[in-house]
Parts: C-alpha cells; structure tokens; sequence
C-alpha cells in the first residue's frame, strides 16, 4: 500500500531551523512531483517548496524563498528551513504524484493523488 509519511516537526524558537523529512512507502518518490504544503489554523493551504518529477527543478513561493530548501535522495524529500519565524507555524504534509508536473504547478494543484498526515511545526519563543 502506498504512503508518505512525514517526520521531523516539532517546536523551533524564531530564527531556528528544522529538517523536515518525507519517506514513502509503495511508490518511487524519485520519479515523481513532490511538494511539501503547510496549513495553519483558520488559513488556506499553501505550497511552499516543490520539485520536480525525475530531475531537481524547484519553485518557492515569495514567502519562504530564500529560507527554505526542498532535497530528494532515493525515496525520501527533505524540507530543510531556516531562520523560522512564528508566521511559519502550520500542519506541514507532504504530498507527491507520479504525474509529469512543473513544480510551480505541483505548489499550486489541490489534486496530489498521494499526501501525508503531515507533522507539526511550531516557532515560538
């Protein structure tokens, strides 16, 4: 049976990092499009780091572009974020689909046929 799970999460103070890790279970999360999306309380969800389906093309949006940093080895996907601020407080899930798809694309479509459960960040002094 095919699964994401994600790992990782957990309680960073402003200006932290964490090093969120999604490992799947039944399918090549290499030769797919893998996101990484976040939904805090009461907000929409957002994708916030994308990559692309057999190669290493990426997209940020503006709002953690330079802070957070989207990897993939073998069948896991790291989201490594830094300088962590309490606006990036949210569910984070992993989501990913064996679909050809532009990684902006990927942040923008609410139809990943696969996702996680997701993990828990919170930045708090």
């Amino acid at each position: 049976q095919a699964q994401l799970v994600e790992s990782g999460g957990g309680l960073v103070q402003p200006g932290g990092s964490l090093r969120l890790s999604c490992a799947a279970s039944g399918f090549p999360l290499e030769s797919s499009s893998v996101g990484w999306f976040r939904q805090a309380p009461g907000k929409e969800r957002e994708g916030v780091s994308c990559i692309g389906n057999g190669d290493d093309s990426t997209y940020y949006p503006a709002s953690v572009k330079g802070r957070f940093r989207i990897s993939r080895d073998k069948n896991t996907v790291f989201l490594d974020m830094n300088n962590l601020q309490p606006e990036d407080t949210a569910v984070y899930f992993c989501a990913a689909d064996r679909r050809r798809l532009v990684p902006q694309t990927t942040c923008t479509y609410t139809g990943l046929y696969f996702w996680g459960k997701g993990t828990q960040v919170t930045v708090s002094s």
